[in-house]
């Protein structure tokens, strides 16, 4: 079986919910992460690719899962030392990912389904194999010289040896500055050494980048996520971080002058203005190493901004309740927030929250998780495969196709990233419906029971209710846009919340614990107040009628919607 065999349909067909493309789809849309390297093959070659991304987008369209928009992660020319955030060429498309030509078309096709487009940018740093970087170590005098952060040493040590223009750290670990023999100076890099940074304050280099930005939207591109984009600028005359107690060298520095600098937000600012030039455009932000209070500060109307909490909180009803009320606290009425469980970097959602939890069952946290993230305030980012419950796959070190994972310093604990980044299972079979020949990474252990085919045919299956959640929440206008409010009351192992607009109240309530859970429903006693609208225990009917004030068991993981009727 090759990508190019349409998606099969659910057995009981869902309604099909019109695409919406209004200007404020940013805001009541879901965003679907696409990794191209394991999403779909169409070429037998292993990888992943853009005509294999066309194949499928009927699963993310009307009739299928109904998301708003695709984010495509990295697609352009690269060496692929970090997998695509190394970029040598920020205009093209990469060839093993298809043709100029494939690009426009998955762009058309994608519209044509009322899918909007979000591009990656990695505008931080570039690969050392990019022209610009090239031309600039070679030539300090030439058109590039002065575009990346090169600094003359602070002095020699005993044996002549250069020493560093001051204590930054890589993140990875080690020294964060690269002696070039050539050029006779230090470039500076946050991540790999072959992943040079920009200095966005030298001539020409907002200017090329915004160039860049315009082409792109020039080609239909509806928004972009952008790469540790509070990185950006450094501190102009590059002092040393103070130091602090760590666990790494990275974590053993207060990083006041290497990024969140204060005129950030101006530089940001005309960036958004490039992409406010044309409606129903919109960005994201990829908040690094930061607060969520610092996220919040970020944030502007459509132009949204990544924060951690609820990726890093564990599975716990405690832990769930303070993060989402801190998110709350912090973006407050006035600014969006975004709603993120996992993604390229992070361990899927399934594995990450019922792993080491005794009893736990990863499908039924699957579930509830698809809850919490689809009916909490903002904007859901849905990482593909999470549909399918995928989990993280065991990958040895030989296998890894994480450079970073063997390359990070010894005080540095690094989480192999290959884990999270394994094909998409389509169909039962060889190469599971993702390719013809060998895949570039291996596929799940599961993956001939857990692909979209069977899930399609099963309606208890996690696909159908993912299905069914995006279906209820492209037709309830609580749970896009409307308030949100934690009720204070409930305890223990129970999370619960309101989402309301002026004329619908829709009740989210989830048991997070290993047992039976109580919770009691707002209302006058024995008064028919609320309506199932979705439930993950199978015993749970929509359209049922429940009277306020009852107590409602629920079952460990157990996440149920309710309207208020009346």
């Amino acid at each position: 079986m090759t990508s190019r065999e349409p998606d099969p349909p659910l057995r009981h067909p869902l309604p099909v919910v019109a695409p919406r493309f209004g200007d404020d789809w940013w805001q009541r849309g879901v965003i679907y992460q696409v990794y191209p390297r394991s999403y779909a093959d169409s070429d037998g070659d292993g990888v992943g690719d853009l005509p294999g991304i066309i194949d499928h987008l009927d699963h993310l369209g009307p009739g299928g899962l109904g998301v708003d928009a695709i984010w495509l992660s990295p697609i352009y020319p690269s060496p692929g030392l970090d997998l695509g955030y190394d970029v040598s060429d920020h205009e093209r498309v990469d060839p093993v990912f298809g043709s100029e030509a494939d690009f426009d078309r998955l762009v058309d096709e994608a519209h044509g389904r009322g899918i909007r487009v979000v591009l990656d940018l990695v505008m931080n740093h570039t690969s050392a194999a990019h022209r610009w970087f090239e031309d600039s170590r070679t030539n300090r005098d030439g058109p590039h010289g002065g575009w990346y952060l090169w600094r003359d040493p602070s002095g020699f040590g005993p044996g002549g040896e250069p020493l560093p223009p001051n204590n930054w750290v890589s993140f990875f670990g080690g020294p964060g500055w690269q002696w070039d023999e050539g050029r006779r100076q230090f470039y500076y890099h946050t991540f790999l050494v072959e992943q040079p940074e920009l200095d966005w304050r030298a001539p020409g280099v907002e200017d090329a980048q915004l160039r860049m930005v315009r082409g792109w939207l020039d080609r239909g591109v509806d928004g972009f996520r952008l790469d540790v984009f509070n990185v950006f600028l450094k501190h102009p005359d590059l002092p040393s971080n103070p130091i602090r107690p760590g666990d790494s060298a990275w974590g053993r520095q207060v990083h006041l002058y290497d990024r969140d600098q204060p005129d950030f937000p101006a530089l940001i600012g005309r960036f958004r203005a490039i992409v406010d030039e044309q409606p129903g455009r919109m960005s994201i932000g990829e908040l690094f190493d930061g607060t969520v209070e610092t996220a919040a500060g970020l944030t502007s109307d459509r132009h949204l901004v990544f924060d951690w909490l609820l990726t890093e909180a564990p599975w716990t009803a405690a832990a769930i309740r303070s993060a989402v009320a801190t998110r709350e606290a912090a973006f407050g009425t006035d600014r969006w927030p975004t709603l993120v469980l996992s993604n390229h970097d992070r361990p899927r959602l399934a594995s990450r929250l019922a792993d080491g939890i005794p009893g736990a069952d990863r499908d039924a946290v699957a579930r509830a998780a698809a809850v919490l993230l689809l009916t909490l305030r903002g904007t859901p980012f849905l990482y593909y495969g999470e549909e399918l419950g995928m989990a993280d796959v065991d990958i040895q070190a030989d296998e890894s196709v994480d450079p970073p994972a063997s390359r990070v310093g010894p005080d540095f604990a690094w989480w192999d990233r290959s884990r999270c980044r394994t094909p998409m299972p389509w169909a039962a079979g060889p190469g599971a419906g993702f390719t013809s020949g060998r895949p570039w990474l291996r596929l799940g252990p599961d993956a001939q029971t857990r692909n979209v085919a069977v899930e399609a045919a099963d309606p208890t299956s996690l696909l159908s209710l993912y299905r069914h959640l995006l279906t209820l929440r492209a037709a309830t206008p609580a749970l896009q846009v409307g308030t949100m409010r934690l009720d204070p009351d409930t305890a223990g192992d129970l999370v619960a919340y309101t989402r309301a607009t002026d004329d619908q109240v829709v009740l989210v309530v989830l048991n997070l614990g290993r047992e039976v859970g109580h919770h009691q429903l707002p209302g006058p006693l024995g008064v028919t107040g609320w309506r199932t609208l979705l439930g993950t225990a199978p015993a749970r009917t929509p359209g049922s009628s429940i009277p306020g004030g009852t107590t409602l068991d629920l079952a460990p993981d157990e996440g149920l919607i309710l309207e208020r009727i009346g």
